[in-house]
C-alpha cells in the first residue's frame, strides 16, 4: 500500500497551547544538529524515557518533531508499546521518496509480534510541510489497524509530522 502526500499547501497554523513551538533540527548548524541527535539517543536509552516518554500527547509530538521534522524524504515509523503503553522500541519501518512511502501491513504485523507489543503509535512525515492526511494515509491507517487487531495489537494513534507545524494526530481528528 502506498501513502501519498498529495495535499495542497495551506496557511501555517499556530501550535496548540500545551506545546510550545520548537524549531526543527533542519535549521541548526551541523555541530548543534549532532548535539541534538546525541541527546535524543541518550534520552531513548534512559529508563525514564521508556517509562514516561509517551505519557502525554505533547511529549509524543515534541519527540516526533525532533526525530522526523527535518527529513527530506518520507519515512514511516512505529513506536511499539507494551501493555502499559511504555515504549519498547522506536522503529523506522519504511523509507520512501519526496512524496510517498510504500508501507506493507504484513511487515508491520511481523515487527509488532517480534517486539511482543501490546500497542503502537504510527508516525510519518510530510516533507512538504503540510500535515494534512491524504486519503491514502487514512486508508493505510485503517488497513494497519485491522491487520494488527487480528494479533491483539492496538493502534493508539498515527501522527503526521510536517516541518515546524504541530504534528497532526489521527486520534484527535477522529480518524482512528
Amino acid at each position: 500500500m502506498v501513502a501519498r502526500n498529495t495535499t495542497a499547501s495551506s496557511p501555517a497554523r499556530k501550535p496548540p497551547a500545551e506545546m510550545p513551538p520548537i524549531p526543527t533540527v533542519t535549521f541548526l548548524d551541523k555541530k548543534a544538529r549532532k548535539a541534538v541527535e546525541k541527546a535524543v539517543r541518550v534520552l531513548e536509552n534512559s529508563a525514564v524515557y521508556r517509562i514516561e516518554a509517551m505519557s502525554s500527547p505533547g511529549a509524543v509530538r515534541t519527540y516526533l518533531m525532533l526525530k522526523l521534522a527535518g527529513l527530506e524524504h518520507e519515512e514511516f515509523h512505529a513506536i511499539w508499546l507494551d501493555a502499559q503503553n511504555r515504549v519498547i522500541s522506536f522503529d523506522r519501518m519504511f523509507a520512501g521518496s519526496l512524496t510517498q512511502t510504500s508501507v506493507y501491513p504484513r511487515e508491520v504485523v511481523k515487527a509488532g509480534l517480534a517486539h511482543n507489543a501490546g500497542a503502537v503509535v504510527f508516525a510519518h512525515n510530510h516533507p512538504s510541510g503540510v500535515p494534512e492526511p491524504s486519503l491514502a494515509d487514512e486508508l493505510l491507517t485503517r488497513s494497519l489497524k485491522a491487520a494488527l487487531a487480528t494479533v491483539d495489537i492496538k493502534v493508539v494513534d498515527h501522527f503526521i509530522v510536517a516541518g515546524n507545524a504541530p504534528p497532526l494526530s489521527f486520534a484527535e481528528r477522529g480518524l482512528l
